[in-house]
């Protein structure tokens, strides 16, 4: 039995290579023009974002290409958040400031937020994305073209991912490993089925009639994983999604720091991986491929393994244009990914509530 954990080992580390080098090459770019008769509303839920709000804004109506309008709904901010985009509506009449009304009993701070919005835009096509997220020029005609011409209900992609410290290195990258690594199809529109459906939530764009015939962010109201949720409900609805390459479309710095990554991840962690079902599955394949082989050395066979992996991070790193110097520490990555995981399974096992931004949520989500 012994001498055939490095076999192990070597068929886990070559278990993601085939979906990626599928999902690499075949990855979907994003395309228009646009109908011309198309208005897409840039949709911003903003708490506390002061930091980011005017370079969010400034990205936003500097789009060509489509008609826009962009709103951002204040959700109960103590900063100036709100000041600063008076001052750009002041201005600029594509601009409307919205002042959330009190969180209801039964929903998650964002996901009201977005619904809220969503009541109050006027377009043909809903384009959600978060104040820390800075807009290519042409990312609204791209994605509202490309919606058009695949007759798409959603379009997404994951932003280019900015790092900036140590903490952020060893998080953020495992989104783009489990999305290319681990997802069959990618999130393309071919992969039909519900469960294959994917999204990134700092950039998602919905056809308005589409996402109104799902009921919108009200079908989510308890969750915190909006866009992978909306996905699935409108592929099992019978609607086409797709997720596109997302780094020509927008960049984004989600966090600052290991603190604010690790509670950033773990808000959310039960409604993917960490369920009492699925996670010891997944500790299996991550850290049998990207940890595992390390304890196994000098066997060849672990020696591939490691070889492998660093070879399938490297591939995703240069197309998803992450910073070169987070390769090396990927084994880190998925060792605190896992970390991230498994807190979270206890937290909902024993009923402690995840915190972000000042509001708690419990195992169901709900605030």
């Amino acid at each position: 039995m012994i001498e055939a954990l490095p076999w192990i080992a070597l068929a886990l580390a070559l278990f993601p290579i085939g979906f990626a080098l599928d999902n690499l090459r075949r990855m979907v770019k994003a395309h228009g023009p646009a109908p011309k008769d198309a208005l897409v509303s840039i949709l911003i839920p903003a708490r506390n974002e002061e930091e980011h709000i005017s370079a969010c804004l400034d990205a936003a109506l500097a789009q060509s290409g489509v008609a826009i309008e962009v709103l951002v709904m204040d959700d109960g901010s103590s900063d100036r958040t709100a000041a600063l985009v008076n001052a750009y509506a002041a201005r600029d009449a594509r601009v409307r400031l919205l002042d959330c009304p009190p969180l209801p009993q039964g929903w998650t701070g964002k996901v009201h937020a977005c619904a809220r919005l969503a009541e109050a835009a006027r377009g043909t096509h809903f384009l959600f994305i978060d104040a820390d997220v800075r807009l290519a020029r042409d990312a609204a005609a791209a994605m509202c073209g490309h919606a058009a011409q695949q007759k798409l209900a959603m379009v997404t992609g994951v932003p280019r991912q900015i790092i900036g410290s140590l903490g952020e290195a060893l998080t953020v990258p495992m989104i783009n490993l489990l999305l290319i690594g681990y997802l069959p199809g990618g999130g393309r529109a071919e992969t039909e089925r519900a469960e294959l459906g994917a999204a990134c939530g700092q950039l998602i764009l919905f056809e308005r009639g589409a996402y109104e015939s799902i009921g919108g962010h009200g079908a989510i109201r308890t969750l915190l994983h909006d866009g992978l949720q909306l996905s699935r409900k409108l592929r099992g609805a019978g609607f086409r999604t797709e997720m596109v390459e997302g780094v020509k479309l927008a960049e984004c710095r989600m966090y600052d720091g290991l603190r604010a990554s690790w509670n950033g991840f773990i808000k959310n962690a039960h409604e993917g991986m960490a369920t009492p079902v699925g996670l010891p599955i997944w500790t299996t394949l991550l850290a049998g491929a990207h940890i595992w082989p390390f304890f196994l050395l000098p066997a060849w066979q672990a020696g591939l393994a490691i070889a492998l992996v660093f070879a399938l991070r490297a591939a995703i790193t240069f197309k998803t244009r992450e910073a070169w110097w987070t390769v090396p520490l990927h084994p880190l990555a998925v060792l605190v990914g896992l970390a991230i995981q498994w807190t979270a399974l206890v937290r909902v096992l024993i009923g402690r509530p995840a915190g972000w931004k000042g509001r708690a949520y419990s195992a169901s989500g709900a605030a």
